[in-house]
């Protein structure tokens, strides 16, 4: 699971040292950061702010030229990238919604099998503009939707519509796909976190992924090319042809270890395991549309929702 949990230590000591390193501090063997959501000024609080000026230096020294995709609608979390996205029919006064990983939530891994719905919350997000600059804190009021069963995907719904931030911001929020992305499709994974776009292609799809105590369904498989890393969890998978979100980052198997955490495998129809380090994955999204109605309303149990239910 891509995500960062010494990452903040290291951006302490990198600006402790002034500088700063070409690649961010891998996930330790949990994966991620399960601290649970806001109390008092904390370490940790402090520690966000410089994480979030050590990323903008690497963006400085990483993140490629201007081009059809860049970071417009992107959101860095405190320990994942997101995105404000919206549904083909959504209006501009709808609640915006923001799309990361199911593992990348506030208060922990949801359990396999669990899905979470319409729960409270009061995360905060940093809005980028195109060149990847912060010019927003967006705020969520609840956690619509979340669980790492069959997917990894977390959606959050916004205090602001979508026609307040483009009208304070001039920004406009990501479109998901309902429409299965193809094998061989050109795709921009967009780090918010770090502030960093990858460029590669569908190279295909995994029946099943499995990690640790969690398996993913029809996930796609990168080409070589998106070596993403810690803090990447969450970034949405772009269609360069379209501008559409056809998949959510979150995961690569770093040690070439058999089905364990930041380990995942392949497991086809037959059952056959194959394990491909160095191979990164995403989960789509193209499911998430017919689940959601007027006002971005979640809606279950709409005719062709059939995302996993609680």
């Amino acid at each position: 699971m891509r995500q960062p949990l010494v990452v903040a230590l290291c951006a302490l000591a990198m600006a402790g040292a002034g500088a700063v390193p070409a690649v961010a501090a891998e996930p330790s063997p949990t994966g991620a950061d399960t601290a649970t959501g806001a109390g008092p000024t904390t370490v940790m609080d402090v520690v966000d702010d410089v994480v979030g000026t050590a990323a903008d230096t690497l963006s400085g020294l990483t993140a490629p030229r201007a081009g059809a995709v860049n970071f417009a609608g992107t959101v860095s979390l405190s320990n994942c990238s997101g995105s404000v996205v919206r549904m083909p029919d959504s209006a501009d006064d709808d609640p915006a919604l923001v799309l990361t990983n199911g593992h990348c939530l506030e208060t922990g891994f949801p359990a396999p099998g669990q899905v979470l719905v319409d729960r409270a919350s009061s995360r905060s997000f940093g809005l980028l503009n195109s060149s990847g600059s912060k010019v927003a804190t967006l705020r969520a009021n609840r956690l619509v939707y979340a669980t790492m069963t069959d997917t990894d995907a977390a959606i959050y719904r916004l205090g602001t519509t979508y026609g307040q931030i483009r009208s304070a911001y001039g920004i406009s929020a990501l479109t998901l796909s309902d429409t299965r992305p193809r094998a061989g499709t050109a795709i921009s994974v967009v780090s918010g976190y770090w502030k960093r776009i990858y460029s590669c292609s569908v190279d295909g799809f995994a029946y099943r992924i499995k990690e640790g105590d969690w398996t993913w369904k029809d996930s796609v498989r990168y080409t070589p090319e998106c070596d993403t890393i810690g803090g990447t969890s969450g970034s949405p998978v772009v269609d360069d042809a379209t501008g559409k979100v056809v998949a959510v980052n979150n995961t690569g198997n770093e040690d070439g270890e058999r089905c364990t955490v930041n380990n995942p495998c392949e497991v086809d129809q037959n059952g056959t395991v194959t394990v491909r380090q160095g191979t990164n994955y995403a989960q789509q999204t193209y499911l998430f549309p017919a689940c959601f109605g007027v006002d971005n309303r979640l809606e279950l149990n709409a005719s062709g929702c059939a995302v996993p239910k609680p």
